[in-house]
């Protein structure tokens, strides 16, 4: 990790659109129910989901589908993210992040947050089960269960691990994705999750260290509040190591040609140049920086895999 080259730093458009900093406090009613799904990590969720299904079809995949899986796909993330805000409401209001939060303020009711979410989970298992596929349907509602119960009602609050294991339920839309399209589920979509799965942690701890003192006051033994710098970082660099190996075997597993091999090789190369800057320069700025890149660099290797995809297969 000798690299002393400066990161690659976003277009400010990208920064904005999936910025997690401090919320604004939602003014209505109706504003408190959008923010109560966290519309900004939909849209992050979504961007892995659309280029799987090119992948998948070999090709553009009916129009139709791809909206009734994105429909689908953001009221069960939606809901979940609700459910979410139900469970947290109590550590919400000690952290600066999340103390606008609609739960917090009493704009909106625990009891009208758990209605909403689950009936946005039924909405979007119908209209997944409807519009593309049981399996598709279930595969989201499974995801669903995984990050409430899983995630927010254990390991969030009690393991180091946490957002590792927790982080599995934000991989599942690009098995919904691929599942949607081919009604099963193949090695290809296997390693897409996995780069999703080995993305997270890098991407949240990066997060995590700008919002430490957050975590600690509100005792969740996110890595950075329980473990060193210097072992937050090359944990960060491993799984980065890991993740970038692993989307260069993507090329191969899904036939991939030179637009993709290219791409993931100078992304994945900034991405642990980046690690090493904030190994040099520990900070919560530097920390940003690869919080936005991260998010960057997710965005444009699932772009990377449908640009590759549509021109040599065409949009047929």
């Amino acid at each position: 990790m000798a690299v002393s080259a400066r990161p690659i730093v976003p277009s400010r458009i990208a920064r904005k659109a999936f910025s997690h900093g401090a919320q604004r406090r939602p003014r209505s009613l109706a504003g408190g129910f959008v923010a109560l799904t966290k519309p900004r990590i939909i849209e992050l969720l979504l961007v892995t989901t659309v280029p799987t299904m090119v992948l998948a079809r070999r090709g553009w995949p009916s129009t139709a589908l791809v909206v009734v899986t994105l429909i689908g796909g953001s009221l069960a993330a939606g809901g979940a993210n609700a459910l979410n805000m139900v469970i947290d409401r109590d550590i919400d209001g000690l952290m600066e992040r999340t103390k606008h939060r609609p739960l917090v303020t009493g704009l909106v009711s625990p009891r009208q947050a758990i209605v909403f979410a689950w009936t946005l989970e039924a909405a979007a298992f119908t209209v997944l089960w409807i519009g593309a596929n049981l399996l598709s349907a279930v595969l989201t509602f499974s995801a669903t269960l995984f990050y409430v119960v899983v995630y927010s009602l254990w390991l969030k609050r009690t393991s180091r691990q946490n957002i590792v294991i927790g982080g599995a339920a934000g991989a599942v839309p690009v098995l919904v994705g691929w599942s949607a399209v081919t009604n099963s589920v193949s090695w290809s979509a296997v390693v897409l999750f996995l780069l999703i799965f080995l993305w997270t942690p890098p991407h949240f701890w990066a997060l995590a260290i700008r919002h430490a003192d957050d975590y600690r006051a509100a005792k969740v033994p996110m890595l950075p509040t329980v473990v060193s710098m210097e072992r937050t970082i090359r944990s960060m660099f491993l799984y980065t190591v890991t993740l970038v190996t692993s989307s260069l075997i993507l090329a191969p597993v899904a036939d991939l040609g030179p637009v993709y091999w290219v791409v993931a090789a100078v992304l994945g190369t900034g991405f642990l140049v980046g690690v090493d800057f904030l190994r040099r320069r520990p900070t919560p700025a530097t920390s940003m920086r690869l919080f936005s890149y991260s998010i960057s660099y997710i965005t444009l290797v699932f772009g990377a895999i449908a640009l590759d995809v549509l021109v040599r297969h065409g949009v047929s």
